[in-house]
């Protein structure tokens, strides 16, 4: 997985796509599924992978793919609802950044 050169900001759709590709490779999703996932997917309750304990795993990997600090009192279950809703807290960390 390629780290996102953050010397220029990246476009909602750019967020979107290596969330996806986090999610996907944290998960040992299949590709076909990967590539299904959109900002509307559904992760808790929907991706059977992703569960309590592969939360960690992710928040890993987000942290390291996008070089941000995501504190514990940041995680939530609304975090978690979509992709969307997981790419949309990247994209304004990376804004902070």
């Amino acid at each position: 997985m390629a780290s996102l050169s953050l010397d220029r900001q990246i476009s909602p759709d750019e967020t979107l796509s290596a969330v996806a590709e986090v999610l996907g490779v944290s998960l040992g999703l299949a590709p076909q599924v990967t590539a299904e996932l959109s900002a509307d997917t559904l992760l808790f309750g929907n991706l059977p992978e992703l569960d309590s304990m592969a939360v960690a795993t992710v928040l890993t990997a987000l942290e390291d793919r996008f070089h941000i600090l995501i504190d514990d009192d940041e995680v939530s279950g609304e975090l978690f609802e979509t992709v969307g809703s997981l790419a949309a807290f990247i994209g304004a960390k990376l804004k902070q950044a």
